[in-house]
């Protein structure tokens, strides 16, 4: 199994990304990621997902848990620990497909 830093360094570059909102069906904001220590990861992360699939859906969820590595095993045993890794978790067991909207750097 790769190792979350390995796969960050593979990862396109989002340093033109302020941050990332992730929104439901009806267009409400269920989160926001800052690109910033701490959740930089998470980001680049995501915006790999949504260039691949365009939202955050089931396959997207799947893949995502895939790039968390390690990460996503401590995710599964420490519940609340991870947010970002349990919102992919919970989409994956089937909840409700989230929609991405980039909000670049000024």
């Amino acid at each position: 199994m790769a190792r979350f830093q390995d796969v960050l360094a593979a990862l396109p570059a989002c340093d033109h990304l302020d941050a990332l909102e992730l929104s439901d069906a009806t267009g409400n904001a269920v989160a926001r990621l800052a690109n910033q220590p701490g959740t930089a990861g998470s980001v680049k992360v995501y915006h790999a997902l949504f260039q691949q699939f365009g939202a955050i859906d089931a396959a997207a969820a799947n893949k995502g848990l895939e790039l968390y590595a390690e990460h996503t095993d401590d995710a599964r045993a420490h519940p609340g620990k991870h947010p970002n890794i349990d919102r992919l978790l919970a989409i994956a067991d089937g909840a409700p497909a989230l929609a991405v909207t980039l909000i670049q750097r000024s």
